[in-house]
């Protein structure tokens, strides 16, 4: 694994083309970037397969002629190809038209053109700039490779989707087994539904200069530990438990559970020292759970706030079990108002769903206080009503308006600044399903906060780890499994930033 955070770089379509752009005025011509993007498909196809008969659907713009130079390598390995167009051949330009004059065999239309079983199908259609629904015969074949159930390998994005959004732009769309795209993903790779009509993303490096990004300045990132690892507070040889952070956690009185997973990871992720502030009929059950958690008696608000004084608690959990009650709101409030790295999950969310103005006044009032929300789908409709748009722009719309760090929770989790800056996770398997996995979550922010990471990192490498582990884990995971399962993905992610071997084939399997 490259620990280059600019390959994790996340463009737009209006992105992407100043990228092609920038190396074209650098000197890279278009027609070299196109032969280098069909020869990567080509490779894909020919990955792990033996020849069978291939059909290159071809669009009219330069995804057709990306098609056009797929399919020529591809015969040039003694496979057996067939091409179809979407258009008059006499109507392509530039690189596509030098392209499809480049091929020998014949052009089909796209009428004349039908999958057989024995078939593998290249679609190369449409890129990510498609703005409207498939319609007519490209429509049609998007069902019939459906139908005849041929594995489909796509250029860019599948026909059917933009490449900036989530959404199928209509009903047809081409569902594939692999996508081959070019220099640096999109949204549509990572966000759902989209990304499940992607399949296998390949990302081909095609000459377009990585230089190129320093103008684009893309503030969207695929999430991975090259994204932050630099930043990560790995303890140097004369760490101490002091120097490690101090993480509190707001205790409940009857969901007690909650509570204790968020402290066993804010633990297990390396904070120093974790306390829980709870009450005194609760104190035996956090002490018996985790004998390493100091345990604090707080019974009301004010001692709350009363144990936020000392200087050395430095971060905050607040909502797992609390319960959806003025005194967790008060809890809230007052670890924002002592200046503390605040994590406000759960019932520390919903508790300000009927004025969530009051918290986002309150969060930008206090500079001082990193905070993070840990919202999931439905605790951000109910403080977000009218943020609308697909993942992304609804937790980097949060962000902003609340001037906090927004986790928007799902199998495409995404981090969002109030900068700017986004992260869509693509490490998080569908073993996460489970109750409690989100209150570990929140204690894992917790302890990164405590050992001095800043909030957009924090929760980003939280969130990465935490997918990476349940996947460790796998099928059957509960969320007691996953605080347990973290040392011996941060071995290897250790391992991989310090320079020493690890396990790279996990590692990489989550870049």
């Amino acid at each position: 694994m490259t620990l280059d955070p600019g390959l994790l770089a996340v463009l737009t379509t209006e992105q992407m083309y100043a990228a092609d752009r920038s190396a074209i005025a650098g000197g890279v011509a278009g027609r070299i970037l196109m032969e280098a993007a069909g020869r990567a498909v080509a490779g894909a196809v020919m990955d792990r397969r033996a020849p069978c008969p291939v059909l290159v659907l071809c669009g009219p713009g330069n995804n057709g002629g990306d098609g056009f130079v797929a399919a020529r390598h591809l015969a040039a390995a003694g496979w057996p190809v067939r091409v179809a167009l979407l258009g008059d051949p006499a109507a392509l330009k530039g690189d596509a038209a030098a392209a499809a004059a480049d091929w020998e065999g014949p052009v089909a239309t796209l009428d004349a053109a039908a999958p057989q079983p024995q078939d593998l199908v290249i679609d190369a259609l449409f890129g990510a700039g498609l703005s409207r629904a498939l319609e007519g015969r490209a429509a049609e074949l998007a069902g019939l490779c459906a139908e005849a159930a041929v594995p489909v390998v796509a250029v860019d994005v599948p026909s059917g989707l933009p490449g900036d959004g989530a959404e199928p732009l209509g009903d047809a769309v081409f569902r594939v087994g692999k996508t081959v795209t070019f220099f640096r993903k999109k949204p549509a790779h990572l966000l759902y539904p989209a990304r499940e009509f992607c399949g296998e993303v390949v990302l081909a490096q095609i000459g377009i200069p990585a230089g190129v990004l320093a103008e684009i300045a893309p503030q969207t990132f695929e999430n991975g530990p090259a994204l932050w690892a630099a930043a990560y507070p790995w303890r140097g040889a004369d760490a101490h438990k002091y120097r490690a952070g101090h993480l509190l956690v707001a205790g409940g009185s009857t969901m007690t559970g909650a509570a204790q997973l968020a402290c066993r990871a804010g633990l297990r992720i390396g904070a120093g020292l974790v306390s829980v502030a709870c009450d005194a009929a609760s104190l035996a059950i956090y002490a018996v759970a985790n004998p390493g958690v100091i345990t604090l008696e707080a019974p009301d608000p004010a001692a709350f706030a009363a144990a936020l004084e000392d200087p050395r608690r430095n971060a905050v959990v607040v909502g797992p079990g609390n319960g959806v009650t003025a005194a967790t709101r008060a809890r809230a409030e007052a670890a924002i108002d002592a200046g503390k790295a605040v994590i406000l999950d759960a019932d520390a969310l919903s508790v300000f769903a009927d004025s969530p103005e009051t918290l986002w006044q309150k969060i930008i009032a206090n500079p001082r206080s990193d905070v993070v929300l840990t919202p999931h789908d439905g605790e951000f409709a109910r403080l977000f009503p009218d943020i609308q748009g697909n993942r992304l722009d609804q937790a980097r719309a949060a962000a902003q308006r609340s001037g906090a760090v927004v986790v928007l929770k799902g199998p495409d989790c995404v981090v969002a600044a109030p900068d700017g800056r986004a992260a869509i996770n693509a490490s998080a398997p569908p073993w996460l399903a489970t109750g409690g996995t989100g209150d570990v979550l929140a204690g894992m922010i917790g302890g990164l906060l405590a050992q001095g990471l800043a909030a957009f990192e924090a929760a980003a490498a939280a969130v990465w780890i935490h997918g990476a582990a349940a996947a460790r884990h796998g099928p059957g995971l509960i969320a007691e499994d996953l605080p347990e399962a973290l040392p011996q993905v941060l071995r290897e992610l250790y391992g991989l930033t310090r320079g020493s071997v690890g396990n790279r084939n996990f590692l990489n399997s989550f870049r």
